[in-house]
Parts: C-alpha cells; sequence; structure tokens
C-alpha cells in the first residue's frame, strides 16, 4: 500500500509536464477549428502557451490559464509573456472552483488544452476532494473516491467546451481501462462526436512509469450522433511530422459497448472483437460469476508479523499457531500448490506461516504472548486494520478454498489448486466453485480466450504488471467444453517452465480446441491476446510457435 508519507513531491502535485513537441502537435489540431477562446486549466510551466506561439494563428486568441503552485504559475506566466500571447490570462487559483462557478454561469470555449495532474484522491487536500466530488455531482455522474484528480478536469474541461469545440489533453494511458475512470469514458461517449487516443509504445516521461496517451475530443453539435472512439498507435515520434487531422481521421471509430465500458477492447483489429464476441455467446464458454464465486484473502493488517518463516516459528516456538499459507507468485509457479512446493518453499526461507491467535486471551500460552507483547512495541496494535479488532492480533475470515487466484501477473492469470488447504493473504483470492469440479476450472482457465478476457477486463499501471479485483474476475469468460481434457500435471509442469505463449497454444487445442473452433480462429484469439499483454508490457515478442 502506498502512503503519502512515502511519495515524492513530484508525485503528489502530478507535476509530469509535456513535451513541447507534443504540446505543439496538440496546439496545431486546434488551430484546425480557428479557437478564439482557449482554455488551459493546469499551465504547469506553461509549455503549452509556447506550443500555442510555435503553432501560429493564437496570438489574437483570448488564453485563459489556470496554475495552483505558486511558483509554477510565476514561470506560466513569464512563458506566455515571452510566447507573444498578449491576451494570455494566468490565474494562480484552483480551476475546479472557477469550473464550478461557470457551470452556473454557462461561458464555453472553443478548445481545451492542457496536461491535468496526475494525482490520487486520496492524496489531494480535503477542500479539493470534495470540488473534485462536486464536479460529478453537477453532470449526475456517479462517483468513487478511487478516482485520480486528471478525471474531474477533463469532466470540467469538456463541461466548458462549447459543441464542435476541441480538447486535446496528455492524460494517463489508464484512462482505457481503470475502474475509477469509467464515468468519464461514458460522458466522452455521449458527449462527444469522435474520440482518438494516441498510444505510444514508449513512456513520453522519462522520470517516470506514468504511461501516458493523447486525448483528442471533438465536442458533438446539438442533434449529431457519436461516431465512436478511435485508437491511433505510434512508435517514436514521426507521427508528429503528420498532419494532426489526418491522424484524428485515421482510426476507425467503434462505438456501443466499447465506448459504454472500457476502451481496451478498441485495441483490437475488427476480426478479433467479432470473434471474441462471438465466443463469449457460445454454450461452453461462461462468465467466471456463473460457475464460481471470488473473495479475498485474509486480511491482517500487519503482514510481516503474521506471516513468518519456519525459523521464527521455531526461534519463539509458535508451532501450535502457525498454519500453512501462500500469498505470492514466486510461491507458486504453476498451477497446483502442494506439500512439494510447500516444502521448496520453506527451504528458501519464505514466509509459509500463517500465525493465527484464534483463542480468546486467557488461552494463549507464554511464547504467543511473548510474540505478541514483540508486536506491540512495534505499534501494530495501533494500525487501522488492527485497532479495529479485538483482541487486536486476532485475524478474522480465516478459511481456506479449494482455488486460490494471484491478485496480480505477469503474462497471464491462472488459478491455483490448493491441495494443502493452505491459507492466503490478500494478495490472493479465495474461489469457490459452483457445481464444476476445482480440477476442471483450474485446468480450463489456462487459454488464450481467457487470456484475452484478463486483459480486456483488467488494469495495469506503470510496471505493466496485470491486476485483476474481483468485479473483473467475475466478467472473465471461461470456456468449459465437456471433451476437454487436460492434465494438471503436465500443465503444472508447462508453467513452470515454458514460455506463455506455448502454454496457452498447447492449451488453445486442448480447450478452445474442444469447443470445435478451427486453428485459425484460435490463432486469431491467440494473437488478440499477445498483443494486448505486448502493449501492457511495451515490448515487441517472438512469432508465435507453430503448435496448431
Amino acid at each position: 500500500m502506498n502512503f503519502i508519507e512515502n511519495e515524492s513531491a513530484q508525485k503528489l502535485r502530478g507535476g509530469y509536464y509535456t513535451p513541447l513537441d507534443l504540446a505543439t502537435f496538440i496546439a496545431r489540431w486546434v488551430k484546425e477549428i480557428n479557437p478564439t477562446r482557449v482554455l488551459e486549466p493546469s499551465c504547469g510551466d506553461g509549455v503549452f502557451f509556447e506550443a500555442l506561439a510555435k503553432a501560429k494563428g493564437f496570438k489574437r486568441a483570448s488564453v485563459l490559464g489556470f496554475e495552483l503552485e505558486e511558483e509554477e504559475f510565476v514561470k506560466a506566466q513569464f512563458r506566455a509573456r515571452e510566447s507573444g500571447l498578449a491576451a494570455t490570462t494566468v490565474h494562480n487559483a484552483d480551476f475546479l472552483q472557477w469550473a464550478l462557478d461557470q457551470f452556473i454561469v454557462g461561458d464555453k470555449f472553443d478548445a481545451v488544452i492542457g496536461n491535468p495532474p496526475f494525482v490520487r484522491y486520496q492524496y489531494l487536500p480535503e477542500p479539493f476532494q470534495a470540488r473534485a466530488e462536486q464536479v460529478f455531482k453537477q453532470l449526475n455522474l456517479p462517483f468513487t473516491k478511487h478516482t485520480n484528480a486528471w478525471v474531474p478536469f477533463i469532466l470540467a474541461s469538456m463541461a466548458l467546451l462549447r459543441p464542435g469545440g476541441r480538447l486535446a489533453m496528455v492524460v494517463p494511458a489508464e484512462i482505457i481501462h481503470v475502474t475509477h475512470a469509467q464515468s468519464l469514458r461514458s460522458y466522452l461517449g455521449r458527449e462527444c462526436r469522435r474520440l482518438v487516443i494516441v498510444d505510444p509504445e514508449e513512456l513520453w516521461f522519462s522520470d517516470t512509469l506514468q504511461g501516458a496517451v493523447i486525448l483528442l475530443a471533438e465536442k458533438a453539435q446539438v442533434g449529431e450522433k457519436p461516431e465512436g472512439l478511435g485508437i491511433y498507435p505510434v512508435t517514436g515520434r514521426e507521427f508528429l511530422r503528420l498532419s494532426p487531422s489526418a491522424v484524428f481521421d485515421s482510426p476507425q471509430p467503434i462505438n456501443g459497448k466499447t465506448v459504454q465500458g472500457k476502451w481496451t477492447c478498441a485495441l483490437l483489429d475488427l476480426e478479433t472483437r467479432s470473434l471474441f464476441d462471438e465466443l463469449a455467446n457460445q454454450p461452453a464458454v461462461h462468465r467466471f460469476n456463473d460457475i464460481a464465486q471470488v473473495d479475498v484473502g485474509i486480511v491482517t493488517g500487519a503482514n510481516k508479523f503474521f506471516l513468518v518463516p519456519d525459523e521464527t516459528v521455531r526461534t519463539h516456538h509458535l508451532e501450535r499457531w502457525a498454519h500453512p499459507m501462500f500469498g505470492r507468485s514466486e510461491h507458486c509457479p504453476g498451477v497446483v500448490y502442494d506439500e512439494r512446493q510447500h516444502a521448496a518453499n520453506a527451504s528458501k526461507g519464505n514466509p509459509t506461516n500463517f500465525l493465527w491467535f484464534r483463542e480468546n486471551e486467557s488461552r494463549i500460552d507464554a511464547a504467543a504472548k511473548a510474540y505478541i507483547q514483540q508486536g506491540e512495541m512495534q505499534d501494530l496494535h495501533s494500525r487501522y486494520k488492527c485497532r479495529v479488532r479485538s483482541p487486536w492480533y486476532t485475524v478474522p475470515s480465516v478459511y481456506s478454498t479449494e482455488i486460490g487466484m494471484l491478485k496480480r501477473s505477469h503474462d497471464t492469470p491462472r488459478l491455483i489448486l490448493n491441495r494443502m488447504g493452505a491459507y492466503t493473504t490478500d494478495t490472493a483470492y479465495r474461489i469457490r466453485t459452483l457445481g464444476v469440479a476445482a480440477e476442471k476450472l483450474v485446468g480450463c482457465f489456462v487459454n488464450p480466450l481467457t487470456a484475452l478476457s484478463a486483459e480486456l477486463e483488467g488494469r495495469h499501471y506503470g510496471g505493466g504488471v496485470l491486476e485483476l479485483i474481483p468485479s473483473e474476475i467475475e466478467r472473465l469468460l471461461i470456456p468449459l467444453p465437456e471433451s476437454a481434457e487436460v492434465d494438471l500435471g503436465e500443465l503444472d509442469e508447462a508453467v513452470r517452465t515454458l514460455p506463455t505463449h506455448e502454454v496457452l497454444a498447447r492449451q488453445s487445442k486442448a480447450v478452445l480446441g474442444a469447443m470445435g473452433l478451427s486453428r485459425v480462429k484460435q490463432r486469431c484469439v491467440l494473437e488478440g491476446w499477445r498483443k494486448l499483454r505486448d502493449r501492457r508490457h511495451r515490448t515487441s515478442s517472438e512469432d508465435l510457435p507453430e503448435l496448431f
């Protein structure tokens, strides 16, 4: 978990500034509609003012900017003057507060440009949190406290844009897939004639793992039907030499559920999207929540205290309270967790024991009491998750399930057959099947269709690791053809030793082939998964093996 005291000043104010060449491309695009009123809601050091000057055609335009940080506000003012933008006004004020007032006035702009702050909601001071929430309320949109500052910034900016106006911003790449941006995606889908995401292969901000894209949005005229969303993938900076209108008009837009939900599907070609929809309606393909239930793992509130290696158990004589557990990907390199894997983890000194002090205080022995006192000397009992329990060291909701699933994965998620009945922490999920044999579900879960579904439903951040929350797991597509036969021992060995694409190719024949899916279509699904996986990793992988 990230805490505010551990974050840099730059991250806390979302200060990742746009390179001038990207800002100039954005300025060139909005210039095409000859705007007379331009809004820059988050000026930073004023790079977009210089970009407007380089793009030319804005000297007579009225440009209004906002910057909350006083030091950056001074820089922005100076840059606007140096750029020759005489009709530019920059306010050292909070944009959201001003925007809320403008909602009442109803004044509109021809264009909005910029790079909104990338700041988590919980890191914002309370007054800004309240204003962010008020923006959602004013636009009648569902609000979540998991949101980020850039979301209300874009919402407010779009609301202040006139019909036919253009919004162009550098925004986090997670706009495509994170759950907390769903209100924004839906709003843009309704309000805009056309949306385009310029999606780079590389990172534009060299000093951070934060991926970024360019959002180009043209607001619909009254009565104009929205076309939908298009994604324009780019490598390097060659696209900056193109006409911005050519980039905007190039991708084939898609609409309907793609714009209403996550935008990840727009990264796929039409053939793969159509095949995915076709397979979703096959009788042998199920949504995860129809065949299994998912619950979070055990929440201890102090993992280093409750999850310990064998040495700690021996040193403190805690054998009575120690139970087998796993919770990290390196603990489960295959699809089976058994005595052999548990022993291998223990031999490496991994924390393979969960300390469960389940008795009331009078039944706790002297060894356990001494260990608990050590925890109190470290103030563990004052942590939130611990202090709301009585006594603090009694962890609730302790049970194991026949299947586990790690929350995060590098290539693709997998289920783990828990043959030991080991416990899992909240880095993993506990899975209960509904009328499906556990071995069958674990074996069939590894296949290209489910892997592609996970890429479409999940989310990822700077490091490229795929993460799934329970609501996203519940929507995964799981093929369970009756004739499919998967040897779990062979699959477990393959997952441990072979590249993921080879494992998926083999499993494709066993699982999707059992549905009667042709080799050509199997390969199409596998290619779709690889495309999204490579984009997430920001890599280009080798050709798929000829295993079909």
